[in-house]
């Protein structure tokens, strides 16, 4: 093990992501033992990168985030004590770099993983206002103490049983180099997805496996969640994605993140909110007088094209 290199495997999701994925794995190359990335048929270099830089490629068929990483931790060969997670648009900072591997090594067998806290970039500039910063994520966690909530959309890492999750001062990085289009297009496909999870709450339509509970150690994150879903999802659609924008804009700052912050803001916090409003509504009408949940997931399958049972 070099002076920086950690007991860690890193798994990365990926699908055509020329642009990013050689940042990210460079980036994690000092801290990392083994680098996994779990690849859904890329058309484009992302598998040549990967294995020019040493990463262990896999292939499977895509059918979202969270079955495909929950796979990565059941089937791949991850041998060291500690497993992290990344998404291929990322990359680590320096001082998570310096931080990490000495926070792994000296971990008490207590701590069952690590917050760290990520940097949200939108063309080109840190966004640092609206509620955005610091966005503390539990992606660092011993072998066999976590596994991730089986959702549409919003997925969080979830410990098994009690453990002690300790705060890191490093940074993981979020920024994406493609276009507005793509990124207009990605929330569109986001919005079908976040409009499945809010009819699973509604009409119970899966069994959520790893659920954020009450016994859960992330605070943050079961705040997000009790807040979005027992407060903002029982708004009136249309005028919840008003007041959320109007919350992060004004009340959390994010004006003050300028003339790119106001797109970000806009386009995340009223735009994509409204879009997922719109597609709420659309199902709604075409689950009347639907009569049971088998009837209801074949109708959405028919409307968005994903394959949900």
């Amino acid at each position: 093990m070099s002076e920086f290199e950690s007991d860690l495997t890193i798994v990365i999701l990926t699908f055509n992501e020329q642009l990013h994925i050689r940042r990210c794995i460079e980036s994690l190359l000092p801290i990392s033992r083994r680098i996994l990335v779990i690849d859904s048929f890329s058309s484009d270099r992302t598998v040549d990168i990967c294995d020019s830089l040493g990463a262990e490629v896999y292939q499977r068929a895509w059918k979202n985030y969270a079955d495909q990483f929950q796979w990565a931790l059941d089937h791949c060969p991850i041998e060291t004590a500690w497993v992290m997670r990344m998404d291929a648009d990322e990359y680590v900072e320096a001082d998570l770099i310096a931080e990490l591997p000495l926070t792994l090594a000296n971990a008490k067998d207590s701590v069952g993983g690590f917050y760290i806290r990520r940097k949200y970039y939108f063309l080109g500039k840190w966004i640092k206002h609206g509620s955005v910063y610091p966005l503390n994520l539990l992606r660092v966690w011993r072998v066999g103490q976590c596994n991730i909530e089986q959702r549409w959309m919003d997925e969080h890492i979830v410990p098994i049983g009690p453990a002690t999750i300790l705060q890191l001062k490093g940074h993981i990085v979020d920024d994406n180099k493609n276009t507005n289009r793509w990124y207009t297009a990605k929330h569109n496909a986001y919005a079908d997805r976040e409009m499945i999870d809010i009819l699973d709450k509604k009409y119970g339509l899966f069994k959520v496996a790893n659920p954020i509970n009450e016994s859960t150690n992330d605070s943050q994150a079961k705040v997000i969640r009790f807040v979005k879903e027992r407060i903002y999802n029982n708004l009136p659609i249309f005028l919840r994605p008003t007041l959320y924008f109007c919350y992060r804009y004004f009340i959390r700052f994010g004006f003050l993140d300028g003339t790119r912050g106001f797109a970000f803001h806009f386009f995340q916090g009223f735009w994509y909110r409204a879009l997922v409003d719109v597609r709420v509504y659309e199902a709604e009408v075409l689950l009347e007088g639907s009569n049971s949940n088998k009837e209801r997931i074949a109708r959405l399958e028919s409307l968005t094209g994903l394959k949900l049972a």
